[in-house]
């Protein structure tokens, strides 16, 4: 017998495959689940090396605790906080941190950090370890967790940046980047990058300094001169982030983005925008005067859920619904800005740490 027959071949594996797939329960999930399992059967047959499977069992155990953990808190809202892991417990910086975490807290939002020191660890002591978040890295170096969020059952440990990454983007509602390293900056333009071409968002994302500081606005002018000037950028991408000294601003920033808009998300090639109280048809023909140029065709038009939506937990919510061109996205915060305008939410509806 050769050594090859010891193992069963792909269309064998493929034929147990479906025969598991046919003994689950009629999961909502069933097709996904059974492309996710079929993708590692081809990877199974083919000439990947040790050190792929490593990575890619590793990213899987990363996200099966991020998905496990995140779970249970689906339905609050959250603000992420970036910024450097050296930032003294003294310094202006750390805590206009501390105090900012203390006010979205009171807000009713929960905070996440990297889990580390610094800017992180003023975040989780501001928001406090019950409304906490720490997603940690495992680095030779200056990443252990904070006492705040040590042993705390929301405390994650991530082998990767990237996997750890898309849990503190996917998972928020807002971003509020402080003073950092080379970190913060990649975290601040990859959060640039990802509003820019609509894979993250729309959510807020406010720049934050210590008072009377220039951290973010020499940034701001670094962006404006060799960037925007330059026709590297959209005009109108400054509108998707705010920079302020100002506490109240910052805060500010984030209720208000949440004031009528609620959530957003593609059904084919429509654009579906969830608002959390009604606008009126005159206010919706402002929005196609003022906005037309982001359309591909057709008008802004107000819906109910449509027929993809029929399971979806914000299904009873009023919408807007467009053929955005998905290039915009500047342009689209304006309007999703315009629309904070013109409803008036009733006093359930203010909170906006609701999803």
């Amino acid at each position: 017998m050769t050594s090859s027959s010891h193992f069963p071949s792909l269309e064998s594996l493929e034929l147990d495959l479906t025969d598991l797939i046919e003994k689950l329960p009629h999961h909502k999930h069933r097709q996904l689940i059974q492309y996710a399992l079929a993708t590692i059967v081809k990877l199974a047959n083919s000439d990947i090396e040790r050190l792929d499977w490593k990575i890619l069992s590793a990213s899987l155990a990363d996200m099966e605790q991020g998905f496990n953990i995140f779970y249970p808190y689906r339905h609050v809202r959250k603000v992420t906080i970036f910024g450097s892991a050296r930032t003294s417990p003294e310094a202006p910086e750390y805590r206009m941190a501390f105090d900012f975490a203390r006010c979205v807290t009171q807000l009713g939002f929960m905070v996440m950090t990297g889990g580390g020191g610094g800017i992180m660890q003023a975040g989780n002591e501001g928001a406090g370890r019950e409304n906490s978040f720490g997603l940690n890295i495992q680095l030779p170096f200056e990443q252990e967790a904070n006492p705040v969020v040590e042993g705390d059952a929301k405390l994650i440990h991530f082998k990767y940046f990237f996997t750890r990454k898309l849990f503190l983007l996917r998972e928020s509602d807002a971003i509020a980047l402080f003073p950092g390293g080379f970190g913060t900056q990649d975290e601040a333009f990859e959060c640039m990058t990802l509003s820019q071409t609509g894979k993250f968002g729309p959510v807020p994302v406010v720049l934050i300094d210590r008072p009377g500081g220039d951290y973010w606005r020499a940034w701001s002018e670094y962006i404006d001169k060799h960037l925007r000037q330059q026709g590297l950028i959209s005009p109108e991408d400054d509108s998707l982030y705010t920079i302020t000294d100002n506490l109240e601003v910052a805060c500010n920033a984030i209720t208000r983005f949440y004031q009528v808009y609620h959530s957003s998300r593609y059904v084919g090639d429509k654009l579906v925008i969830r608002m959390k109280t009604d606008i009126s048809d005159a206010d919706v023909e402002t929005l196609n005067t003022n906005f037309n140029d982001i359309l591909v065709k057709g008008r802004i038009e107000k819906s109910q859920a449509l027929p993809q939506e029929a399971q979806d937990e914000t299904s009873e919510l009023p919408r807007l619904v467009l053929y955005f061109n998905q290039r915009d996205l500047g342009r689209l915060y304006q309007m999703i800005a315009t629309i904070n305008e013109m409803g008036t939410p009733s006093p359930v509806e203010a909170h906006p740490e609701r999803k």
